[in-house]
């Protein structure tokens, strides 16, 4: 430097900093910046002010035009920037302006600098200011600026993290660097986004980037996604982090604390992608879009538009805040919209204002969830689905906690509907579950009683919804919080929460340890290689651009690294130690000396000098002699590295000479082969120079060996990774060529399993078949062709893009090599397994599978979209996908793909489901054997599709089938294969395609037995009525016989129906299944045929038909077990027995097994047929069995007159068995034959004969299985066939009722067959002219019949017209109301018919049209029949009388006693002249609301006339009162049917007034039976509840009326009665009986309502029982109460005690109020309940209950009577009771009775108790018990007994006897507890030792104030107990009864005290003579008595049964 320099930058030295800095000489600025350097270096107080004088300075400096003081000024920049702090950041902005400005385009040093001074602003938290210069540094022009701008964002954001570096701006920056035309720029953007992928996760990244990218980027950046793992971890942070963790390390040292244990990792900083995008204003666009007018608009596609643009808008990841009230409020109204797609559209917009506005939505959000919550009901998925995903959008965005909402959430979870309360519920439970742990602490003691609540709901999904939420409450807070609240659970609550938080626990801990350690140690790791490399450019992230130094600096800093990973695991090492050890495989540096050294003890110095030798002679001596050596040791383990190192050193493998080569080769060979564990960094030393010997022809033999020796050591995953890399960057393409072809034989040898396949097809595909030699090409065509041995045809999609002349060459190596698969046994076993080979390695079929998770996930939501199209390519999109990852893809994601695509399984678009087939067999196909976990039962979904009646689809279906059972065994999908074989929807196509499908693959099968479940459904399918299902089951089950054996078969088809069983064994020549069963069977098999094999008439089959009855348990009506061979000895062996075998006969479950359509004829189906076999071989005698089920008709005509012959003295057993004869003739009629049907013909109205006779009528079901075929085979086409069935029918009226009868008939007139349509026409006329027009609704059926007149068939229309023109004999005129509307040529032709008709009647004289009519109604006006009977044309007497017996039978229902409910008799009119009234009710019977009218007024006048009780009328209406009431209860519905038609409410009001009059009279309703009035209660009670009654004419009027009528029947009903019908009527109602289906509400809700009113009805009833208790016959009541507890059993009754059930709740109160008015005596009414079963009837329980409560508590009725305290009778516990005991019990009785007479308050009752005593005992004398009463007393009870007499004739009850007060009963004062005489002398010289005992008792007695006591007969101590438990009660009845029959003569011996009083009996003289004895028993009433003596006489006779 020159003196002038020197002195000028002296001078300069004293200038101020910012002049030397800008001083224009740029030696004197380049000397300031180093000055100014090393001051900052100085400074070590940030806080120094001289730091604030530079700051400004550097804004010029680093802008230097000087390049070198331009870097001097970047030094000077960073040595400040060490030294400040962060007050420093505030001259960032300038001073990153300039240097992004001057530096980034400068010299390589100064770029880098200017880096660092970046890092280092960040560092001082000014990343703010960095990002925004780096904004402007991305956008300069020129390219070479731009790369270093984005290296140092990705240094700053891979340093110090996103926490410091916020991404947003950088995702901002991104989209334009993807498009700059730049190379190295696109590079740099690219490892950039991959770094914000390690930071904030690649699915934020791929959605805010990637639709701003082009096709190709997008692709590059796909793949290098997939490289990109871990989680990153901040290796710097800034500067006033650094000045803590110095104070905490200063703090540390001062109190001597262990400074060398680790710090806390941080937690990773989860980034919200929320906050990485920016908001969008919808509204704007909303407004243009016409959103408002659009959700106003009348059309619902218009509303949904408009709502769909809002959802679309709406979609934004971030909406700007906004005023969104108006739209909520119009949101909230289209919730609710009633087009479900708009309903849709809308829910799903609220879900995504949610999600873009979050807390701005807060408001919104609050007032929206009540009505989302309500619209859960509804059931659409689509509804449901969309709801979910809203409310739980709504919850995660934050717009509300659970704590906000809980009020709503109450109101839910009490919600009516269970969908509601359920799906909240779940929604709870998904909210807790995302909640963290302080929130869930706040909320649950409001959660948790919610939930305890729901637990003991009805429904199951809400209790298990219930059960989710404490689940998840207890996952997040654990148990003890919830203890408390969880005591009230029982144990079975308790337990399966715990097994649920329990499960869920261990769900967490299996799931949540194990990504934690391996991201901790992949995070450990990417932190070493960051901290390593510290200048990594942005595109060094990119996988084709890593640096070769990388690999390097890992193998130099091995070390480092297990240090660092010992370190990290140091706090696990239980963990660490079950891991295995991860081999160092990268060798260490080794000098040639150090190797000397360390391996002299091995080998002679002498051998490794010589190696070392120029001359090849000696090396080749030497070699020779290291190999004898190396031969001889023993343990080579410890020197096998030293010994590889020495030969890789010397000779070396530059080695020249070719034996030294081959020996060198030969000694490592020996070493690899030899010890135990050979380290792979020896095959790393070695692998690249034995790669070149296999080059070498003269070395390759020995090099190939060598390799294959180190993958028997190490594996040969590992050898084939290591040669991929050397082969693909080695010069020599003969290395490349062998290489390949040793990997040849090493894949014969080793198999596939330890190879990753994937990286051998990517070279073979990359490097093998793209290399220009032919040699090589040729190599990896045998490579992938040995390839495809092992795996397969697989391979092929893999290579599906290689050139064509490639592919035929590699279709010619398949060829060569074919598929063996599993049958491939490796050569050559692999010594140490390799761990990390292995646990990569594929699955068992070795290809790689792909993870297409990722890509389906967006297409989910597009499978449920509304429309088609979209649908359509969401499928295409899928098999795509498939397509693109070679039909080889990873379960993972697929469970989600599964459940979208089986909705798409029921989509309405046939096209679509078709799709959906063909991707789920693709899918199956993909997956592999774990289609089975994932696909969630699809399987099922996928085999309901044979269903469908196209043959495409099931094509489709079964293509599907093909591909998953090659993806799946068959022994997987045999359980959905028998579900869907036994479903009736899959019809007899779609079973017959299943059957030939299974028939192909079952050989297939790898267990055949597997099978075998299949045999049953097949053996069912044997019997379908589609021959082709037939044949298609046989040869299936043909299959499994010649695979499984007939032995095996055999054994499982044992337990089939016999029947059954017979055809299989016919069809499959089973001999097996023969042995054991019954030569009957025999002959089923071998000599009958089914009956309707040649008879019955396919018919044509669709989806709907109904299949068999596989689920039937058929198995108890088996065949019978004997039988004889021939027919002639089963004849003679069948003499003994009976005809019929009716002893296991249940009709009524028959006819509900047989489904017959009513009306309508159909075929007999296969599966009827069976059963109808069964039943006739089980109540028929078998020779009779054997000839009616036989193929021959003479066989069957011989078993016609065999039942021919037994029919007039079998008539009860007839009608037992009615329904199978009839199922029989049925058959019969079906078939072709003649001759046999002409026999059933004559044999038919035989059996009518009988059944009439019987007094029989058919019930519905039997009409339901014989009528529709009679009238159907009616037009038979042999004349005399025809009029046998129209003969026939017209019988039928004699056992089924006209009305019911003719709808069959009718039923006719639309039937295809014209003969058929002209009998049933000709029918009616037949029935119109013997029966009227108004009978069975004739005359609204005459438009039926005149519609026929329009026939083109002659015969039709003439039959036709002969009706109508009967009708018009007996109409009239008025004929012509009741056709209906017809055609001028109709009416015409009916217009001269009847014409034709009246000269006809004139001729005969028979009066003009309509007469007889006429008169009939003029006679029941003027109320009498003289002149109807004078007409001659009066209703026939004898159908009305078997009209009003049917009506009044149907009223008893089906619970009658078996047998008798068939021979109820007919009531015919008297042979009298009939009376006016009775004239009046047949036309009332006749059921025709407008007649009936006139019939009613004359009932009504005589009802009023009848009031007077002396009229004689009175008398007979009593004995017809049940009869009027029975037809009045039919006549109810039809009336109010009628007028709901549109007719007038007239009749509806006659019938209600003559019911009222009825039952205002006491004794006619006191006549009316049991069964009509619960006929008549129900109907009243269901019009009452019927929404349509209101709506009627008068409706107000006649819900008035019938609510005083119901009133009127429960005061004046027989009340017995009435309490039997109403607690019968408590159980749920028969569906038919109500009028008409109600369609807003269910059946449940309808019997509810019911149920309350009959409870209210029983609520009157029960008020007043005090006053009428002894008008009721208790022993029945107390039955029927029995009846309905034993019906429900306890299980019910306890639960629905915890629901609070009315009816239960009425029963058990009547019952308490019985037991309370009764008392004890209320044992002796129990004659009627079965006390001695076992177990006890539930009642007895109850009453012990209800004692011991009224007891302690005192409040039984004070007349109430002590009885009996065990549930038998004295009796019951000794065999011969004794006339003495009974005798006393009278007079016990006697005593009370006279005991209740003397007290003024109960005189009347006991005066009407004693005249009952008089009646049942009439020899008793009465008045020898009153010896010692006053004359007086005497003298009023013979008063008192005549009145009651006379008022008990008259019908008056006991309550309304008004008798005088009773005298004394004693002339003598009686003492309070002074004996009794009489006692004295009864108890002789006993009396003494008791009288303390007595005086106690009778003590007891009077504080007790008459008590309910419990006593026992035959105990002769006190028993008077007031407390105890119900147990302690029967343990004490137990003893009672034991010591009663051990010492029964010696209890009746033993004094007993008695009772002293105001009112004692005074004794007597016993009726045989002897004394009498006394007992402290007090006496029974009169029914208690009665109920006593009953049990008694029945245990005398020995016929005591439980009921």
């Amino acid at each position: 430097m020159s003196t002038e320099d020197e002195k000028l930058l002296k001078e300069a030295k004293k200038l101020p900093w910012d002049e030397r800095l800008q001083h224009k000489n740029w030696k004197v600025r380049n000397d300031a910046n180093i000055d100014l350097a090393a001051l900052c270096d100085s400074i070590t107080d940030p806080k120094d002010a001289r730091l604030r004088e530079f700051g400004p300075l550097f804004k010029k400096t680093v802008a230097d035009s000087n390049a070198p003081v331009q870097e001097k000024a970047l030094d000077a920049l960073l040595a400040f920037q060490r030294a400040a702090d962060a007050d420093a950041s505030r001259y960032a902005k300038e001073v990153c302006d300039a240097i992004v400005a001057k530096c980034l385009t400068g010299r390589p040093k100064t770029v880098e600098k200017a880096q660092a001074a970046f890092l280092l602003w960040v560092e001082l938290e000014a990343a703010e200011v960095f990002l925004e210069s780096m904004e402007k540094a991305v956008k300069n022009k020129v390219a070479k600026a731009v790369v270093p701008a984005i290296d140092v964002m990705f240094q700053a954001l891979s340093e110090f993290g996103t926490k410091v570096v916020p991404p947003k701006k950088i995702l901002k920056m991104l989209p334009e660097l993807f498009d700059h035309p730049d190379q190295n720029v696109r590079a740099s953007s690219k490892g950039l986004t991959l770094e914000l992928c390690r930071w904030i996760g690649k699915e934020p990244v791929k959605s805010i980037l990637f639709e701003k990218m082009r096709d190709t980027m997008k692709k590059e950046l796909e793949a290098e996604l997939a490289n990109v793992s871990g989680i990153a971890k901040p290796t710097r942070k800034i500067r006033s982090e650094q000045e803590k963790e110095l104070e905490e390390e200063a703090v540390a040292e001062t109190t001597g604390a262990n400074t060398s244990e680790e710090a806390v990792a941080d937690v990773p900083v989860e980034i919200d992608e929320y906050d990485l995008v920016d908001p969008v204003d919808i509204l704007t666009p909303l407004e243009k879009s016409g959103f408002w007018d659009g959700v106003k608009a009348t059309k619902w596609s218009e509303r949904r538009d408009a709502v769909a643009e809002l959802t679309k808008l709406a979609s934004a990841k971030k909406i700007a805040p906004g005023d969104f009230h108006e739209i909520c409020r119009t949101l909230k109204k289209l919730i609710t919209d009633v087009n479900l797609a708009v309903s849709v559209e809308a829910t799903q917009a609220i879900g995504n204002l949610a999600r873009g506005l979050r807390a701005h939505f807060s408001g919104n959000a609050r007032m929206l969830l009540p009505v989302l919550l309500e619209k859960l009901k509804e059931k659409k998925p689509t509804m449901t689905e969309a709801l979910s995903q809203t409310l739980q959008a709504m919850h995660k965005s934050g717009c509300f906690t659970l704590i906000d909402v809980i009020e709503d959430v109450r109101v839910a979870v009490k919600n009516k509907v269970p969908l509601v309360r359920s799906l909240t519920l779940t929604w709870v439970a998904f909210c807790i579950e995302t909640s963290n742990k302080a929130t869930v602490l706040k909320l649950h003691k409001e959660y948790v009683p919610i939930c305890m609540e729901c637990l003991n709901d009805g429904t199951p999904e809400v209790r298990d919804a219930s059960f989710s939420v404490l689940t998840a409450i207890a996952k997040m807070v654990g148990m003890k919080p919830l203890e408390r609240s969880l005591e009230k659970l029982d144990d079975v609550r308790k337990k399966k929460l715990s097994d649920m938080i329990g499960s869920a626990s261990e769900t967490v801990l299996s799931s949540g340890t194990a990504p934690i350690t391996t991201s901790g140690a992949a995070t450990s790791a990417r932190g070493t290689a960051d901290s390593l490399s510290m200048k990594r450019s942005a595109a060094s992230m990119l996988s084709g651009k890593k640096p070769v130094q990388a690999a390097a600096a890992t193998k130099k800093s091995g070390t480092s690294k297990s240090t660092a990973a010992k370190k990290t695991d140091g706090g696990s090492q239980s963990k660490a130690s079950a891991a295995p050890e991860i081999e160092d495989v990268e060798p260490a540096e080794m000098s040639l000396e150090e190797i000397e050294e360390r391996i002299s003890s091995v080998v002679k110095a002498e051998t490794i000098s010589q190696l070392k030798s120029t001359v090849w002679k000696e090396r080749l001596e030497a070699i020779s002699m290291l190999k004898q050596e190396v031969e001889s040791l023993t343990e080579l383990d410890k020197s096998a590295e030293l010994l590889i190192r020495l030969l890789c050193a010397v000779p070396g493998w530059s080695e020249k000479n070719v034996q030294v080569q081959q020996q060198v080769i030969e000694v490592i060979t020996h070493i690899s082969s030899t010890v135990n564990k050979f380290p792979k960094r020896c095959v790393v030393l070695c692998l690249l120079g034995i790669s070149e010997r296999v080059a070498d022809i003269k070395t390759r033999a020995h090099a190939m060996k060598c390799l294959t020796a180190f993958c028997e050591a190490v594996g040969p995953g590992f050898v084939f990774d290591r040669l991929y890399k050397i082969m693909k960057e080695h010069k020599n393409p003969k290395v490349l060529s062998e290489g390949i072809l040793w990997m040849v034989s090493a894949v014969e040898d080793f198999g596939i399993s330890n190879l990753k396949l994937k990286d051998m097809i990517d070279f073979c595909k990359d490097i093998g078949l793209q290399s220009s030699a032919a040699a090589t090409r040729n190599a990896t065509i045998k490579l992938i062709g040995m390839l495809h041995k092992f795996v397969g045809p697989d391979i092929k999609g893999f290579l599906s893009d290689v050139k064509p002349a490639l592919l035929s060459a590699l279709d010619a190596e398949y060829e060569k090599n074919p598929f063996e698969g599993a049958a491939v046994a490796p050569k050559r076993t692999v010594r140490v397994m390799d761990t990390s080979s292995s646990t990569s390695a594929g699955p068992s079929d070795g290809l790689p599978r792909e993870d297409i998770s990722a890509k389906i996930t967006p297409l989910l939501k597009n499978l449920a979209s509304p429309d088609w199209k979209v649908r359509l390519e969401s499928i295409d999109a899928v098999n795509k996908i498939v397509e693109e990852a070679h039909k080889r893809i990873q379960p993972t994601g697929t469970v989600e793909l599964f459940t979208a695509l089986r909705g798409r399984l029921y989509d309405s678009n046939k096209n679509l489901v078709m799709a959906t087939l063909s991707t789920i067999g693709g899918l199956a196909y993909a997956m592999g054997p774990s289609v089975e976990k994932s696909s969630k039962g699809i399987l099922a979904d996928v085999l309901k599709c044979l269903g469908d009646n196209k043959k495409h689809m099931r094509e489709c279906t079964l293509t599907a089938l093909d591909s998953w059972v090659a993806a799946a065994q068959l022994d997987k999908m045999v359980p959905y294969i028998i579900v869907t074989l036994g479903d009736q929807k899959t019809g007899s196509e779609g079973r017959k395609d299943l059957f030939d499908w299974l028939s192909k693959h079952v050989s297939k099968m790898g267990d055949p037995s597997e099978a075998l479940p299949l045999l049953k459904p097949s053996a069912s399918s044997l019997m379908d009525k589609s021959s082709e299902v037939r044949k298609a089951a046989e040869s299936f089950m043909n299959e499994i016989v010649k695979i499984c054996g007939q032995e095996v078969v055999g054994r499982n088809l044992k337990d089939l129906p016999s029947p059954t069983l017979a055809i299989v064994a016919e069809r499959l020549k089973l001999t097996t299944i023969h042995e054991g069963y019954s030569e009957s069977v025999k002959m089923v098999t071998t000599s009958m045929s089914l009956p309707s094999k040649a008879g019955l008439k396919s018919s044509k089959h669709g989806a709907n038909d109904r299949g068999s009855n596989v689920a039937k348990p058929v198995s108890q009506r088996g065949l019978p077990a004997r039988a004889s061979v021939t027919m002639v000895s089963t004849q003679d062996h069948a003499q003994s027995q009976s005809l019929f075998n009716i002893k296991d006969s249940n009709k009524e479950e028959r006819e509900r097994r047989v489904l017959v359509r009513k009306f309508k004829f159909e075929e007999p189906r296969r599966e009827q047929i069976d059963e109808l076999k069964i039943d006739l071989f089980k109540h028929f005698r078998e020779d009779v069995s054997l000839r009616l089920w036989n193929s021959d008709f003479k066989r069957q005509i011989d078993g016609i007159e065999l039942l021919q012959k037994a029919l007039p003295s079998s008539g009860k057993e007839v009608i037992e068995l009615l329904d199978i004869l009839l199922r029989w003739f049925v058959l019969r009629f079906c078939e072709s034959n003649t001759t046999c049907l002409l026999k059933v013909l004559d044999f038919l109205p035989e059996l009518f004969d009988v059944l009439k006779d019987q007094s029989y009528m058919l019930t519905e079901a039997e009409a339901a299985i014989f009528l529709p075929c009679l009238v159907e085979k009616s037009g038979h086409n042999i004349e005399k066939v025809r009029e046998k069935m129209g003969e026939l029918i017209k019988q039928m009226v004699n056992i089924y009722s006209l009305p019911k009868l003719l709808p069959y008939t009718l039923e006719g007139l639309r039937s295809k067959n014209n003969r058929t349509r002209i009998e049933c026409v000709d029918i009616v006329g037949y029935f119109i002219d013997h029966h009227g027009t108004e009978v069975g609704g004739l005359m609204k059926n005459l438009p039926s019949v005149a519609a026929l007149t329009a026939e083109r068939d002659g015969e039709i229309r003439k039959a036709a017209l002969n009706t109508l023109a009967t009708a018009y004999k007996n109409l009239g005129d008025d004929v012509w109301r009741y056709v209906g509307k017809l055609s001028d040529a109709q009416r015409s032709m009916l217009d001269d018919r009847f014409k034709w008709k009246a000269r006809e009647m004139d001729k005969r004289r028979e009066g003009r049209p309509g007469d007889a009519r006429a008169a009939l109604r003029r006679s029941v006006r003027e109320n009498g029949s003289d002149i109807a009977e004078q007409s001659g044309e009066v209703v026939s007497r004898s159908v009305a009388g078997s009209m009003i017996s049917r009506c009044c039978r149907d009223n008893f229902g089906y619970a009658d006693a078996h047998m008798d409910r068939h021979m109820i008799p007919r009531q015919m009119p008297a042979a009298t002249g009939p009376a006016d009234w009775r004239e009046a009710l047949e036309i009332v019977a006749l059921g025709l609301p407008e007649q009936s009218v006139e019939g009613m007024k004359v009932i009504c006048h005589e009802l009023t006339q009848a009031a007077d009780p002396e009229s004689m009328v009175l008398e007979d209406l009593i004995k017809e009162a049940d009869r009027l009431v029975s037809c009045l209860a039919v006549m109810v519905p039809k009336t109010f049917n009628f007028s709901l038609s549109g007719a007038s409410s007239r009749s509806c009001k006659y019938v209600l007034n003559t019911l009222m009059q009825t039952f205002q009279i006491k004794r006619l309703a006191h006549a009316v039976k049991e069964g009509t009035l619960d006929n008549l209660i129900t109907e009243l009670l269901l019009w009452l509840l019927d929404e349509r009654v209101p709506l009627m004419d008068d409706g107000s009027q006649l819900l008035k009326a019938l609510n005083v009528l119901m009133l009127k029947i429960l005061d004046n009903a027989e009340r017995t009665s009435s309490f039997v019908v109403l607690i019968n009527l408590l159980r749920p109602l028969d569906p038919s009986r109500w009028p008409s289906p109600t369609p807003t509400e269910s059946l449940a809700v309808k019997n509810q309502k019911f149920s309350d009113l009959v409870v209210k009805c029983l609520i009157k009833l029960t008020k007043v029982l005090q006053s009428t208790i002894y008008e009721v016959d208790l022993d029945r009541i107390l039955q029927s109460i029995h009846i309905y507890l034993q019906e429900l059993g306890m299980e019910e009754i306890r639960r629905r005690a915890g629901a609070d059930d009315k009816p239960l709740r009425m029963v058990k109160t009547v019952l308490h109020e019985l037991v309370k008015l009764r008392g004890t005596a209320i044992k002796g009414h129990l004659s009627m309940v079965p006390i001695d079963a076992e177990p006890q009837p539930i009642i007895l329980a109850y009453i012990d209950l209800n004692l011991q409560t009224l007891a302690a508590a005192r409040m039984l009725t004070p007349s109430g009577p002590m009885g009996q305290t065990h549930w038998g009778d004295a009796a019951s516990n000794n065999p011969n009771p004794s006339t003495h005991s009974a005798d006393a019990q009278l007079k016990q009785e006697l005593a009370a009775v006279f005991k209740k007479i003397g007290d003024k308050q109960t005189c009347t009752i006991g005066l009407y108790e004693l005249y009952r005593i008089t009646q049942l005992y009439p020899k008793v004398d009465i008045f020898a018990q009153l010896q010692n009463a006053s004359e007086a007393f005497r003298t009023y009870i013979r008063d008192g007994l005549a009145q009651v007499e006379k008022n008990a004739a008259a019908g008056r009850t006991p309550s309304s006897l008004p008798l005088s007060t009773p005298p004394p009963i004693a002339a003598i004062p009686s003492p309070k507890f002074a004996p009794s005489p009489v006692q004295t002398k009864s108890i002789g010289s006993r009396t003494d030792s008791n009288e303390d005992a007595s005086v106690e008792t009778q003590q007891a007695f009077r504080s007790q104030g008459d008590d309910a006591r419990l006593h026992s007969m035959d105990q002769p101590t006190d028993r008077y107990q007031t407390s105890g438990t119900l147990d302690a009660l029967r343990e004490r009845m137990k003893s009672i009864q034991a010591a009663a029959v051990g010492h029964f003569d010696g209890a009746q011996a033993r004094p007993l005290p008695s009772m002293n009083g105001s009112n004692m009996l005074h004794g007597g003289t016993r009726l045989d003579g002897e004394p009498q004895q006394q007992s402290n028993i007090p006496p029974m009433d009169e029914r208690a008595l009665s109920g006593l003596q009953a049990r008694m006489e029945r245990l005398k006779s020995g016929s005591m049964e439980p009921l």
